[in-house]
């Protein structure tokens, strides 16, 4: 019975995104009560996994009773579950929010519709034990983030909108291909059995060119330098929900999720795919900072440091070492919840002031007090600064860097650490210290914004427990243990089956 909990996380957003399309228009409330119920309903069934995979181990479930490698699976480990419970633990804040927060833009029903779907299609892309059916979740999740970016209709985003998708459609290009070429070497989808046949086989020069074109396809989706160009315009066009969802969850989701899943588990983490993830996160720590330090546009400077931290993330992650993929998985958790924070800030300040331009803002403090502390412990966090959750992630990550005798790489986040920290003061002092520059009639948002902000915000001050033993043997060791155990994937997989 616990195996059936796993068709829930597709099933659930799935059926709330058909509910909202059939019903929305016609009752009022009706979208955000069923969008509230589905997200809290995922919350609670993925902090409920991370229990479950501790008593039961990996589990396997098989659609239509196919055994794999034949038929569908959908798989749940460590690094499945401490995703499931990032996205949408996230998610259901964003939900909250967006009962205020879309009042201003008409149709909700379809607003919901399409976070729904892309709930379904993140969810699914994470939970899939098969390369084809990741691919077409991932689709799923892709395509209905391109609506959401034009959700405003003005020629900013669909500006945005056109570019992102274009972009979005050449990484999944180069993914189909990739999953083409290591189809027609292996005979299988199955990601547990194609890791077998790999592992029978050995190297081959076309699992190199697969490895390439998934490197450029999902390096893409996660917005990795030199495949960053769309971000930076797709993140401060939409909506601060969805820029929230984006930049928190979906990049992580669609990009850094499948580069683990695939290097490690199935194609098994060489040396040089190492190395070049190591160079791709350092090239993204310091270049995504440095773009946003001259940026006055508040979604704008968020969206590139979205690039640097995603960086911190892909050079842990690089570095292969136990310590190392535990700083990368445990600041992705942390920039979901502060890089999530802060778009929601950035929304409720344009919600309130009708700008972004920091230059315009100033006195924020006093007139809005919820958005401006919870910045202010956003700000903190991304900044690394002791006690907030983003300091010890980095710190982290900088040690296992000295540890492997990466200095420079070591030396490159402290850096990058400074610089986002000199960002985030220029931010604090333009917009919520200072003078007034805006509106003499700003005021605070709306209940359901503030509430959202203040529990993430209280997840961001107390994330630093989770290195604590109890979160830290339930939560992030099964993550790192599932990374860290490469093509063993396969044998927990077949095993459980």
């Amino acid at each position: 019975m616990t195996q059936n909990l796993l068709p829930l996380f597709i099933i659930i957003p799935l059926a709330a995104a058909f509910l909202n399309s059939l019903i929305g228009k016609r009752i009022k409330g009706f979208p955000d009560v069923v969008s509230a119920v589905a997200t809290f309903a995922l919350a609670f069934i993925s902090v409920y996994s991370v229990f479950l995979l501790k008593e039961s181990g990996t589990l396997v479930y098989k659609v239509g009773g196919w055994a794999p490698p034949i038929g569908i699976s959908m798989v749940m480990d460590g690094l499945t579950v401490f995703m499931l419970v990032t996205l949408n633990l996230i998610a259901f804040l964003i939900s909250m929010y967006s009962v205020n927060y879309m009042e201003k833009y008409t149709d909700k029903w379809i607003f919901y519709s399409l976070f729904l779907l892309v709930i379904g299609g993140m969810n699914g892309v994470v939970i899939s034990g098969d390369m084809f059916n990741m691919y077409v979740f991932l689709e799923i999740a892709a395509i209905a983030s391109y609506a959401l970016v034009a959700f405003g209709t003005e020629q900013e985003e669909l500006e945005a909108a056109f570019k992102y998708a274009v972009m979005g459609t050449v990484a999944s290009s180069f993914i189909l291909l990739g999953i083409v070429f290591l189809y027609s070497f292996t005979s299988t989808l199955n990601m547990a059995d194609m890791a077998m046949q790999l592992t029978g086989k050995g190297a081959s020069g076309i699992v190199r060119l697969a490895g390439v074109f998934f490197l450029m396809g999902f390096g893409l989706k996660s917005a990795l330098v030199p495949f960053h160009a769309w971000l930076p315009d797709a993140h401060p066009s939409a909506p601060a929900p969805i820029s929230a969802m984006l930049s928190g969850i979906l990049i992580k989701s669609l990009g850094v999720y499948a580069i683990i899943r695939i290097f490690f588990s199935v194609l098994g983490a060489s040396a040089g795919i190492l190395n070049m993830l190591m160079i791709l996160g350092g090239l993204s720590m310091i270049m995504g900072v440095c773009l946003a330090l001259g940026q006055w546009d508040f979604k704008r400077l968020l969206a590139y440091h979205s690039i640097s931290q995603i960086g911190y993330v892909v050079l842990g992650i690089g570095l292969g070492t136990p310590l190392g993929i535990l700083g990368g998985l445990f600041h992705l958790f942390n920039h979901s919840l502060f890089k999530s924070l802060l778009f929601l800030n950035s929304g409720a300040v344009e919600y309130a002031t009708g700008t972004r331009d920091l230059r315009k803002m100033g006195g924020l403090k006093g007139k809005m007090p919820v958005t401006a502390n919870t910045s202010l412990v956003a700000s903190m966090s991304i900044a690394g600064i002791p006690p907030f959750n983003g300091f010890w992630s980095k710190l982290i990550i900088i040690v296992a860097c000295i540890q492997s005798y990466h200095f420079i790489y070591a030396a490159l986040a402290v850096i990058g650490s400074i610089l986002t920290l000199s960002s985030f003061m220029k931010v604090q002092r333009y917009g919520f210290f200072g003078e007034s520059k805006g509106k003499a009639n700003v005021k605070e948002v709306p209940f359901f914004m503030k509430l959202s902000m203040i529990l993430l915000a209280l997840v961001c001050l107390s994330a630093g427990l989770l290195l604590l033993p109890l979160f830290y043997d339930y939560f992030l060791k099964p993550a790192s243990d599932a990374v860290l155990a490469g093509r063993g994937y396969l044998v927990d997989v077949l095993g459980a089956i």
